[in-house]
C-alpha cells in the first residue's frame, strides 16, 4: 500500500475554464500554405511550434453583390487572415468576378503579398477596405479559372515548394463565363470554360494545392464543388480524413461563419472552438481553451469599429493586447475595425472572458467570439513486462498528455486523434498493436486519455524489442514514443513490482509505494530509479539507487515527491492538474535492462488555505458567536419590550378627578414617546408630538416614568396620577398592549371617581398609537 504524507505549502490556482460572417450573393477563395511535418521533440524541451500559412483570398465582387454582402465578405476576408497564429504567414487578397470586354479584367488586385507579423496583420483590414462591388459595365460573370490561376500564382511564386496548399473556394453559384471573349465564340464558351477549369484543377494538383470549396445560397452546383474539392491536391496537413479536402455547403448566414472556421481550421491543422452565443454590447462573452493549446488566437466580429474589447484571463487578469503578462505573449490586431484578433503563445487554459463595450448609438449589432489554436500533445508509452519473453503476452499502454506532462482530463480536447503503434525487434517482422481508450479488453477504463492494447511477442524474438506509438490528431502536432526491451531469457535474474497509488495530493507532499524486489542471482545488482514523461522540477523520486545482494528478496520503500507549488505555476487549480509520469527502475548491473517501469497518477490541486484546512473550528465558532449574539438579541428584545411604552393608555384628569381624555401610546423613540397637552383651558387632549413638553416610557417594575423638559423624570404609579399643569394631571388607564385591531376608544365619558359622563370625541387610532379627533358628540 502507498501513502500521501504532505507538507504545508502555498498553492496557487486559477479561476474556471473564427466564425466568419459572409452573406449571400458572391464567391471567396482562400489559398493555403500548409506545414511540413517536424520531429518531435522530449516533453522537458518541447516548445510552441507555429505551423505557418502562406494563403490568398480571393472575394466575388460580381454586380449581384448586396452591400451587406461585401460588407460580410470583407469581415471574412479580415477575419481568416487575422485568426492565423503564425508571425511567418503571408496573406494575399484580391477581388474576381469577370471580363466581359477587351478593357475588363477578371482579377482586381488588392493586397499584395503581407506577412502576417504585428505591422502586417494591423494593414490587412486597410487593404480590405478597398473591396467593392463591381458595376455592370466593369464585368459581372463568375470567372472560377482565372481565379485559381491567379490563386496557386500567387502561392507557387517564391515559395516552397517542398509544402503542401490548400485553396478554398466559396461560391453561391456556379461558374459564369459566357459573357467573357477569352473563352472563344459564345456558343462554346461554356464548354471552354469547363476545359479550362479541368486544367487549372490539373495545375493545382501539379503544384500540391489542395481545394476546399464551400457553397452557399439558395442553389450551390454542389456537383461542381465536389469536382473541384477531388481535383486538387488530396494530402492535407496531417494524415487524417477531417484534413483531406471536401466540398460543404451552408444553409444561411448564420450556418456559414461556423463552417468556414472550421475548414479553415481542418485544412490549416489548427482546432475551432466556438464561444458563447453573440450579444450586443455591453455584454460579456467566453470561450475556452484547451490545456493543450501552446497558441491561439481568440478572434471577435464586432460589427461596429466602435466596439471596444477587454480580455479577461481564467485567473481574473485582464491581459495586456500587446507584449508579455507572465508566461503568455500577447499580440492584438485590428482592434480599429469590424474584426479583431488576440495572438495568445502559450495561453492560459480556460475559459476567457471578452468583455465588449460601445457608445450609445453603436449598440445595436451582436459581438461574436471564436478561438482558433494549435497544441501539441504528447504521449508516454510502457510495455508490461518490460522485458517479456518469447510466447508472452505484453500489455501496451499509451497515454496522452500535455507538453507540460500532465494528464489530459476532457476527451474532447483530443477528438479525431488516431493511435498507431507496432512492436519491432530481432527475428520476427513488425507486429501492429491495436490500442483503444474503449473500457474493453485490456483497457481498464473508457475516455481517461490511456490507450491500451497487448500482444504476443513472437517465438521467433531473440534479441532487441521495441514497442512505438504515434499520436495524430488535426491540429495537434504528432508525437511518436518508443520503449526498447529484450527478450528475457527463461529465468531473469533480477525481477520485481512497483506498486504506486493514484494519489491526491499538494505541492511537496509525498507518496509512497512498494517495490518488491527478487535477486535470484549469485552476484550483487543495482538498480536505478527514475521519473520520465514529465518536465523537471514537478516530481523526483528517492531512493535514486537500490542495491541488492546476492538472493536478495523483499519490499524496499519508494517516494514519489511532488515539487513546489511554483513548479506548476498558474496551470494548478482546484480541479487539480493530474501528472502522468512513469516511474521507471533498471538493473545497471546487467546493460540497463529494465526491471520494472509502473505509471505514475496524482492529482495535484493547491494546499488548502485556512479555512480548508480548519473549517470545522470555523463552524464550531461561527456557531457559538451565532448563540451569543442571538441570546444578546433576545435580551435586547427583552429589554427593549419592558421599556416600550407601546400599550400605556394615557388619561388627563381634571382637578375635579374627571377623566377629560385619554390616549393609548405608541412605540415612540429611543422607548420613550413624546407628546404635549393641547387646549388645556377648552377642550384638553393628548397629542403626539417629536420633541413634545412630555415623553413617557413603561417601567420594567410597573406603571411608567413621565419626563417633563427642564424638569427631569417623575414615577407614575399604575393606579396613581402625576401633576402636569393647568390644573391638570396624568393617569394610566387599561392596557392596551394586547394586539387589537384598531377601534375607536370614548375619551370623554367617565368620571374616574364619581361615575359621571361627559360628552366624548370620536377618536380614530392608528396602527402607531397616534389619534386624531375627528368630531365631538
Amino acid at each position: 500500500m502507498g501513502t500521501v504524507r504532505g507538507r504545508r505549502r502555498n498553492g496557487r490556482g486559477w479561476a474556471r475554464r473564427g466564425a466568419v460572417r459572409v452573406l449571400g450573393g458572391a464567391a471567396v477563395l482562400i489559398s493555403l500554405l500548409a506545414p511540413a511535418a517536424h520531429d518531435p521533440v522530449p516533453a522537458a524541451a518541447s516548445k510552441p511550434a507555429f505551423k505557418s500559412v502562406n494563403y490568398a483570398v480571393a472575394v466575388d465582387e460580381s454586380a449581384s453583390l448586396a452591400a451587406d454582402d461585401m460588407t460580410a465578405e470583407k469581415a471574412a476576408a479580415a477575419r481568416i487572415a487575422l485568426g492565423d497564429v503564425s508571425s511567418a504567414s503571408h496573406v494575399t487578397v484580391f477581388g474576381f468576378a469577370a471580363a466581359e470586354s477587351n478593357d475588363q479584367r477578371a482579377v482586381d488586385p488588392v493586397c499584395p503579398r503581407t506577412t502576417l507579423d504585428a505591422a502586417g496583420r494591423d494593414s490587412i483590414g486597410g487593404c480590405v477596405g478597398k473591396l467593392r462591388s463591381r458595376r455592370k459595365s466593369e464585368g459581372t460573370g463568375t470567372d472560377f479559372p482565372s481565379a485559381i490561376r491567379q490563386g496557386v500564382h500567387e502561392l507557387s511564386s517564391g515559395t516552397d515548394p517542398s509544402v503542401p496548399r490548400v485553396l478554398f473556394l466559396l461560391t453561391d453559384g456556379q461558374m459564369d463565363v459566357t459573357g467573357s471573349p477569352q473563352y472563344g465564340d459564345p456558343a462554346h464558351r461554356k464548354d471552354e470554360g469547363e476545359r479550362q477549369l479541368d486544367q487549372e484543377l490539373k495545375n493545382a494538383r501539379a503544384q500540391g494545392v489542395q481545394i476546399w470549396p464551400l457553397g452557399f445560397g439558395p442553389d450551390p452546383d454542389k456537383e461542381q464543388l465536389d469536382k473541384m474539392a477531388a481535383g486538387g491536391y488530396q494530402k492535407g496537413c496531417v494524415e487524417l480524413p477531417s484534413a483531406s479536402p471536401k466540398a460543404d455547403k451552408v444553409s444561411g448566414a448564420k450556418d456559414l461563419g461556423p463552417k468556414l472556421e472550421k475548414i479553415f481550421a481542418a485544412a490549416h491543422c489548427l482546432r475551432y472552438q466556438p464561444g458563447t452565443s453573440p450579444q450586443r454590447p455591453p455584454a460579456t462573452m467566453e470561450v475556452g481553451i484547451s490545456p493543450l493549446a501552446t497558441v491561439g488566437s481568440i478572434v471577435v466580429d464586432k460589427s461596429d469599429p466602435k466596439v471596444t474589447i477587454t480580455y479577461i484571463d481564467p485567473n481574473g487578469h485582464q491581459v495586456p493586447t500587446t507584449g508579455s503578462y507572465r508566461k503568455s505573449h500577447f499580440e492584438l490586431a485590428g482592434a480599429g475595425d469590424t474584426v479583431e484578433a488576440l495572438k495568445i503563445v502559450d495561453p492560459v487554459p480556460g475559459v476567457w472572458q471578452v468583455k465588449a463595450e460601445a457608445p450609445e448609438g453603436h449598440r445595436s449589432l451582436p459581438v461574436g467570439v471564436s478561438v482558433l489554436w494549435q497544441g501539441e500533445l504528447r504521449g508516454a508509452i510502457t510495455m508490461d513486462p518490460p522485458s517479456p519473453q518469447a510466447g508472452q503476452k505484453a500489455t501496451v499502454t499509451m497515454r496522452l498528455q500535455t507538453r507540460e506532462g500532465y494528464q489530459i482530463k476532457d476527451p474532447r480536447d483530443y477528438a479525431g486523434l488516431r493511435v498507431r503503434s507496432e512492436l519491432t525487434g530481432d527475428g520476427f517482422a513488425a507486429v501492429p498493436v491495436q490500442l483503444t481508450d474503449d473500457g474493453k479488453g485490456p483497457d481498464p477504463t473508457a475516455s481517461d486519455g490511456s490507450f491500451t492494447g497487448s500482444v504476443t511477442i513472437p517465438h521467433g524474438a531473440d534479441g532487441a524489442l521495441k514497442v512505438s506509438g504515434t499520436l495524430t490528431a488535426s491540429g495537434l502536432s504528432a508525437d511518436t514514443r518508443s520503449e526498447s526491451g529484450l527478450v528475457a531469457p527463461d529465468v531473469l535474474p533480477v525481477s520485481g513490482t512497483l506498486r504506486l497509488p493514484a494519489a491526491d495530493a499538494h505541492p511537496g507532499d509525498e507518496v509512497t509505494g512498494t517495490l518488491s524486489v527478487h535477486n535470484t542471482g549469485r552476484t550483487p545488482h543495482t538498480l536505478r530509479l527514475s521519473v520520465a514523461d514529465l518536465q523537471p522540477g514537478l516530481v523526483s523520486v528517492s531512493p535514486a539507487e537500490i542495491e541488492l545482494k546476492p538472493d536478495d528478496s523483499g519490499t524496499k520503500t519508494v517516494t514519489v515527491r511532488l515539487g513546489p507549488a511554483d513548479a506548476f505555476g498558474d496551470r494548478l487549480d482546484d480541479d487539480g492538474l493530474k501528472l502522468g509520469g512513469t516511474v521507471t527502475a533498471v538493473d545497471t548491473t546487467d546493460h540497463d535492462r529494465t526491471v520494472v517501469r509502473s505509471a505514475l497518477s496524482v492529482t495535484v490541486t493547491p494546499e488548502p488555505g485556512i479555512w480548508d484546512a480548519y473549517w470545522w473550528a470555523f463552524l464550531i465558532a461561527a456557531a457559538v458567536l451565532a448563540a451569543v449574539v442571538a441570546a444578546v438579541l433576545a435580551w435586547l428584545r427583552q429589554r427593549r419590550g419592558r421599556r416600550d411604552p407601546y400599550g400605556l393608555m394615557l388619561q388627563l384628569v381634571s382637578e375635579d378627578g374627571d377623566v377629560v381624555a385619554t390616549h393609548p401610546a405608541g412605540h415612540g423613540h429611543k422607548q420613550w414617546y413624546e407628546f404635549a397637552v393641547v387646549e388645556p383651558h377648552r377642550s384638553p387632549r393628548i397629542e403626539r408630538r417629536n420633541h413634545g413638553r412630555y415623553a413617557i416610557q413603561r417601567s420594567p417594575e410597573g406603571g411608567a416614568w413621565l419626563r417633563e423638559r427642564g424638569a427631569g423624570r417623575t414615577r407614575l404609579p399604575a393606579n396613581g396620577t402625576v401633576p402636569l399643569s393647568d390644573g391638570l394631571s396624568l393617569s394610566l388607564g387599561e392596557e392596551t398592549r394586547s394586539a387589537t385591531s384598531r377601534r375607536t376608544r370614548p375619551t370623554w365619558g367617565s368620571r374616574a371617581r364619581t361615575g359621571t359622563t361627559s360628552t366624548t370625541p370620536t377618536v380614530s387610532t392608528e396602527d402607531d398609537g397616534t389619534s386624531t379627533y375627528e368630531s365631538y358628540r
